[in-house]
C-alpha cells in the first residue's frame, strides 16, 4: 500500500527514528510487558510518526493485530515503511487524496476491529455513519475536539459503543495539551516562518489547556501575549495569570502571530483575517477543519499548514517524553476496553483513576522522583471528617 515500502534505506531511516524515540519512552516500556492483547485487532488513527509507531509496536508485541491509518498530511513515509516491514498493517500514504484517506479508514473498519484508538473521532463517527460497528468493543479518543461530538452523540442516544476519554486523563491533558502541544505548536510556527517571537504580539484564541500552553511558551520566548476567550472563567484566569485579554477582533490588528486553540470551527473568520496587518501569520494548535476560514485570506496574511494542526501537519508532533505519557494511557485504555468494554454503557467514560495514576507513578519512578506517604496521624485526620 505504501510507495517505497520495499526501499531498504527508507525502512532503515524509519527504524532509526523509531528506536531513537523509544529511548525516551520509559513509561510505555514499563507497561509493554504487562499487556495481553492476544488475538485482538486494534485500529490506530494517529499521526504516523516515530512516537506513535512505538505504540503500534507495543500493541503488536502484546499479541494484537495492529492496523494504522491517518490523513496524508500526517504520514512519515519512512516510519510507515518501517512499521509495515515489522508486521503492522499500514493503510496510509503521504500522497493520498482526501478520498483515499476515507477509503483507507473504511478498509480498516471492514477488517473487524476489537478496539479503535481515534484522533478527532473522525473514524468513530465514520463507523457510525457507515454502520461498521459489528464486533467493535469500544474506542479511545485522545482529543478535546474529538470528544465534543461524541458527547453530543451520547446525549442524543446515538453513540453505539463505549468510548474512553483518554484526553480527560490527568496524565494526558495536564502534560500533553499544555507542555506538549504548547511547545510543539509554537516551535513549528517559528520553524516554518523563520521569525522571532521576542518583542512580537502573539494572540491566542482560546485559553483551555492547549491555549494555556501556547501562551506560556510564546511568553517564555519574549512575546507579548494577548488572549481572546468566549468563556468568562477562562478569560478571568488568563487575566490573573498576567495576560492581556481582548476580543479577538480587537486583538488582530497588532498581531504578528495568531494561534487558534479552541477546537471550534469558524474561530478565525474572514473578518478577523482582514483585520490583521500585512505579514501576520496564523496557525492552528490542535483543532478541527475550518477552525480558520482559509477561503478568505487577504494578501499579506499567511495561514500555516493550510489551517490544519500545525504541529502535526507541518512538524514532528509533541515532544517524545510528553507523548510517552499519552501513549501509555492509550495502551492501558486499549487493554481496559478489551477486558471491560462489553460491560460498559454506550457513553463517554473517564479513564479509571487507578490507570491514570499508574502512568503518573511510573513516570515519577523513571525520573527518580520520590513521593511522601501520609503518616498514620494524617490518615486518621483525613478519615475523621474534620
Amino acid at each position: 500500500m505504501l510507495a517505497g515500502i520495499r526501499d531498504p534505506s527508507l525502512r532503515a531511516r524509519g527504524l532509526e527514528k523509531i528506536s531513537w524515540a523509544r529511548r525516551f519512552m520509559p513509561v510505555l516500556d514499563a507497561i509493554a510487558g504487562q499487556l495481553d492483547l492476544t488475538g485482538r485487532r486494534v485500529g490506530l488513527v494517529l499521526m504516523l510518526e516515530p512516537k506513535t509507531a512505538n505504540l503500534a509496536l507495543t500493541l503488536r508485541d502484546a499479541g494484537a493485530d495492529v492496523i494504522v491509518t491517518c490523513p496524508a498530511s500526517e504520514v512519515a513515509d519512512d516510519v510507515a515503511a518501517a512499521l509495515a516491514h515489522a508486521g503492522v498493517t499500514v493503510l496510509a500514504r503521504s500522497d493520498a487524496s482526501p478520498a483515499d484517506d476515507r477509503d483507507f479508514a473504511l478498509r480498516m473498519l471492514r477488517e473487524g476491529l476489537d478496539v479503535l484508538v481515534d484522533d478527532g473521532s473522525r473514524v468513530v463517527r465514520l463507523a457510525h455513519a457507515e454502520n461498521l460497528l459489528d464486533g467493535l468493543i469500544g474506542a479511545a479518543e485522545e482529543t478535546t475536539s474529538g470528544l465534543r461530538p461524541l458527547r453530543v452523540m451520547a446525549d442524543r442516544g446515538e453513540l453505539r459503543i463505549p468510548v474512553l476519554a483518554v484526553n480527560d486523563a490527568r496524565s494526558k491533558y495536564l502534560f500533553d495539551n499544555v507542555h506538549g502541544t504548547g511547545q510543539s505548536c509554537v516551535m513549528a510556527a517559528l520553524d516554518l516562518t523563520g521569525l522571532q517571537l521576542a518583542g512580537e504580539v502573539c494572540v491566542v484564541a482560546g485559553y483551555g489547556y492547549v491555549g494555556q500552553g501556547v501562551a506560556r511558551y510564546a511568553r517564555a520566548l519574549g512575546a507579548r501575549v494577548v488572549v481572546s476567550e468566549v468563556e468568562p472563567f477562562a478569560a478571568l484566569r488568563a487575566h490573573h495569570e498576567g495576560y492581556e485579554v481582548l476580543p479577538l477582533l480587537d486583538a488582530c490588528p497588532e498581531a504578528g502571530l495568531v494561534f487558534s486553540a479552541t477546537g471550534v470551527a469558524h474561530t478565525i473568520t474572514g473578518e478577523h483575517l482582514r483585520a490583521m496587518r500585512p505579514g501576520a501569520v496564523v496557525a492552528v494548535a490542535g483543532g478541527v477543519p475550518d477552525e480558520v476560514e482559509t477561503g478568505d485570506v487577504p494578501p499579506g496574511v499567511t495561514v500555516l499548514a493550510d489551517g490544519e494542526c500545525v504541529n502535526c501537519a507541518a512538524a514532528e508532533g509533541n515532544p517524545i517524553e510528553i507523548m510517552d505519557l499519552s501513549l501509555a494511557v492509550q495502551a492501558l485504555a486499549v487493554e481496559h476496553l478489551v477486558r471491560r468494554g462489553h460491560a460498559m454503557a454506550h457513553a463517554v467514560h473517564l479513564m479509571p483513576a487507578e490507570l491514570d495514576e499508574r502512568v503518573a507513578r511510573l513516570k515519577l519512578r523513571a525520573l527518580g522522583i520520590g513521593l511522601d506517604t501520609p503518616s498514620a496521624r494524617q490518615r486518621e485526620f483525613l478519615g475523621s471528617g474534620l
